[in-house]
């Protein structure tokens, strides 16, 4: 039985891993696919960020609800609403950049069906996951984001050029509906664990509903009843919970920029062609999955042996994968060759998917019963970044393109680095002064 459940919770992880990874294939692959369309059609820089950061309005909407949804009703099932709701819209949505209020409804229908998901894969890791097996799990899952990221950087132009645009949109749409069925033919709710420290720490629970009725045996007398609310005000107000949404914050400002506008910077401001680059395109998101992994297991060996606790842990990872982030990031512009660039791209993604071992784990050190609320809440900041840096750096873009008369230049791309790089410095120093690895949420 034991040996079951084992195998079961890992396969639980590997489906979750899928799913971050599919997911990403689909927003890189709307960037790929925009970019063509757009450019042929003529539209500028700030209609172009404006249309990118749309589907971020609709992801920031159903952050907090996507957590009380995965608490309400599940996990499992949210997830598999979600990716059926995102798959049918980019099967059905034509990708015509004239069409602006079309495009603009159905980005934001995606946004708000992808919502859902992160909240919700967090509340199925900490009911199936142990906690010193946390680290590793949640890496494992969200480099799925990454190499997702990777391989649509290598094989989606290539499906634009022979293809057209609108493939990307149906080959997005075939990989999320087989996915839905892997999910719903294996995953499962976990069985109620009878092991003390892992009832504990909420491992095996299902967490439904909202309002538990949670029973307790009284000695020698009847079961008393206990009601658990979810604590929304100590949330709101907790010194460790705005660490991590700052973080949160920071990360998803540098990657979303990275991931919407890196394609522009290699074709524009370098004069590359993404078809021509081959596998060196793709090497960036690649580091990410690679060094996501790294820290995980990295973080879970310093844990288990003892080495520091899990606030050391987790401050120590963060701050070396923020400040390293911020160093490349701010260097980024200075590489003029396509080695360069690709090599000073791939450092500051690896390192930012470091950094993700501190904060990004952190909900279920510190409030694993309510890991997917507090995930809604971190997230929805991360979403205000995806929405603030995708449009402020089409605006920057077409500031400096009316200034230079053209991306080409490195003064061009200077600020667009030089913000996510400031931004990093300053969460890490809120992160070693706020967070902490004990849990504070029961």
């Amino acid at each position: 039985m034991k040996w079951m459940k084992f195998l079961k919770r890992y396969l639980i992880v590997i489906l979750t891993f899928v799913n971050t990874c599919v997911c990403y294939i689909e927003r890189v692959g709307f960037s790929i696919a925009y970019t063509v369309a757009d450019d042929a059609a003529g539209i500028n820089q700030s209609s172009k960020g404006t249309i990118l950061s749309t589907f971020y309005y609709g992801y920031a909407c159903s952050q907090v609800p996507g957590g009380w949804a995965a608490q309400k009703i599940g996990g499992r099932r949210v997830l598999l609403l979600s990716f059926v709701l995102w798959s049918s819209t980019c099967f059905l949505v034509p990708l015509d950049p004239n069409r602006v209020t079309f495009l603009v409804v159905a980005r934001l229908l995606v946004g708000v069906a992808q919502g859902f998901i992160f909240p919700s894969i967090h509340t199925v890791l900490a009911q199936w996951v142990p906690p010193h097996e946390r680290s590793r799990s949640v890496s494992l899952t969200t480099s799925g984001m990454y190499l997702g990221a990777a391989m649509g950087m290598l094989v989606l132009p290539s499906l634009v050029k022979f293809r057209g645009p609108q493939s990307v949109f149906l080959a997005e749409a075939a990989l999320g509906v087989m996915w839905s069925f892997l999910w719903f033919k294996y995953a499962t709710d976990p069985p109620r664990s009878e092991h003390q420290k892992a009832s504990a720490a909420t491992f095996g629970e299902s967490m439904l509903p909202t309002k538990a009725s949670q029973k307790i045996k009284v000695e020698n007398g009847p079961t008393a009843v206990r009601t658990s609310k979810i604590p929304w005000k100590r949330i709101l107000v907790s010194g460790p919970v705005w660490a991590i949404v700052v973080n949160n914050f920071t990360f998803h400002y540098a990657l979303y920029v990275l991931m919407n506008w890196l394609p522009t910077y290699f074709e524009l401001g370098l004069q590359l062609s993404l078809q021509e680059m081959g596998f060196a395109k793709m090497l960036p998101y690649f580091n990410m999955f690679i060094f996501s992994n790294i820290g995980g297991v990295l973080a879970d060996h310093l844990n288990s042996k003892r080495i520091m606790s899990v606030t050391k842990t987790r401050k120590f990872l963060n701050t070396v994968g923020f400040i390293v982030s911020s160093l490349a990031l701010m260097a980024l512009p200075v590489f003029r060759t396509s080695g360069g660039a690709i090599f000073c791209s791939s450092v500051v993604l690896g390192f930012l998917a470091l950094g993700r071992a501190g904060f990004a784990v952190n909900y279920m050190d510190i409030a694993p019963k309510y890991a997917g609320i507090v995930m809604g809440v971190s997230n929805t900041a991360g979403t205000l970044a995806g929405i603030i840096g995708v449009d402020m750096t089409g605006q920057l873009l077409k500031a400096a393109e009316a200034e230079y008369s053209d991306l080409s230049s490195p003064e061009s791309w200077r600020a667009v680095f030089f913000i996510p790089g400031s931004l990093c410095v300053f969460s890490s120093f809120i992160f070693l002064l706020f967070s902490t690895g004990e849990r504070i949420f029961d």
